[in-house]
């Protein structure tokens, strides 16, 4: 089976790529990327903290708050920006307690169209059969001439 870019199951995620094709230092437009998503994320989402975690061995988270993760995760020059509800042993033992899942996905709900017109560049248009993605460039991106 193919690859693609990994991001956590039942995420709201906003592709783009990762490099423009040109003779880039690959991992310096990822550092500059990560310090976008970090300042872009907590203007929007002012109740993010900075976060140094994972999911995995392939999602990196960035950002947490009460309710959600946000990370990237990378392969083959496309970046999955993502959101997706926390899954860590302190969300579930406080969701115990004080239950948190519902308000946490209405939360996603509501801030997911946003999100992804903060980062979407490419839309996520379908997979082959072996796994792999088709990607278009997104409607925004097309009509302002980006």
């Amino acid at each position: 089976m193919g690859r693609s870019v990994s991001y956590p199951t039942g995420s709201v995620v906003a592709f783009r790529l990762l490099d423009d094709g040109e003779d880039d230092d690959v991992d310096w437009a990822y550092e500059c990327l990560i310090d976008e998503i970090i300042d872009t994320t907590k203007a929007a989402f002012p109740s993010f903290e900075d976060f140094d975690g994972w999911r995995g061995r392939e999602d990196r988270i960035l950002l947490r708050n009460a309710f959600a993760d946000c990370g990237i995760s990378t392969y083959c020059g496309i970046a999955a920006i993502w959101l997706a509800e926390r899954d860590d042993a302190r969300y579930w033992e406080a969701d115990f307690y004080n239950p948190r899942t519902a308000r946490a996905r209405h939360w996603l709900g509501q801030v997911s169209g946003r999100f992804i017109d903060l980062f979407g560049e490419l839309r996520l248009v379908g997979r082959f059969s072996n796994g792999e993605a088709i990607f278009e460039h997104s409607r925004s991106i097309c009509n302002t001439g980006s």
